[in-house]
């Protein structure tokens, strides 16, 4: 699959999530569904879709979900595992020479981690100082949470690009270029453990870290 990113222009190089949201609605950025059920030994499937837009600095991501219960423990970034909780994910490739791809993981209370490397086993985890620096704001709050019933909730996220040069390499500008990415919704430790991607993934279990899958990014 392939999406057009919207190149948006804000009157600060870091603007407020309000603006930002605000900015999603009046842009009339499309929503875009995650809801490939991968692996039929987990059926669960939450109604989660994710819309994306950029600046001439920053990348910004809504997610949103509708889901029966919802659970998170982790309320720190860092060395966590948001994984485990109900979480949204979004994995790209900043630059077809680096050989690393990057993944952002946030759980519903908007804290988790944001890693890089050539493979799932040798990934390198950034430091809760450069984690920080993504901006962020979950509809359910920042602190643990365990609720049943039906849930929505909502995340939105700002990732200043100049984090994906944070390996080393000199990442060329998003602007005009295709990039390789995938989006995700999980919760292993969860009441139903689900694994639902935007990009199908053909993998006998479950498993993100396949930037062989990846579908595309057009970044205007």
């Amino acid at each position: 699959m392939k999406i057009t990113v919207k190149k948006v222009a804000f009157a600060s190089a870091e603007p407020e999530i309000d603006a930002i949201e605000t900015a999603f609605d009046s842009e009339k950025i499309e929503w875009n569904p995650v809801g490939c059920i991968n692996w039929k030994e987990y059926p669960c499937k939450p109604e989660v879709s994710f819309r994306i837009m950029h600046s001439e600095s920053e990348i910004y991501i809504q997610y949103k979900v509708r889901q029966q219960g919802v659970r998170a423990v982790y309320d720190f970034d860092g060395d966590s595992k948001p994984w485990t909780d109900d979480c949204v994910e979004f994995f790209t490739t900043p630059s077809p020479t680096c050989g690393k791809y990057f993944n952002l993981e946030m759980n519903c209370i908007g804290h988790g981690i944001f890693c890089y490397g050539p493979d799932r086993f040798h990934r390198f985890s950034c430091d809760v100082s450069v984690v920080s620096r993504i901006r962020r704001h979950a509809s359910l709050g920042s602190t643990p949470i365990n609720l049943k019933g039906e849930v929505e909730w909502s995340l939105t996220v700002a990732i200043p690009k100049e984090l994906y040069s944070v390996a080393g390499d000199e990442i060329p500008s998003f602007s005009g270029r295709t990039v390789p990415a995938n989006f995700y919704k999980c919760g292993d430790d969860t009441d139903t453990p689900h694994y639902l991607s935007w990009n199908p993934i053909l993998t006998p279990a479950p498993n993100f870290h396949c930037p062989e899958y990846f579908g595309e990014l057009s970044f205007e």
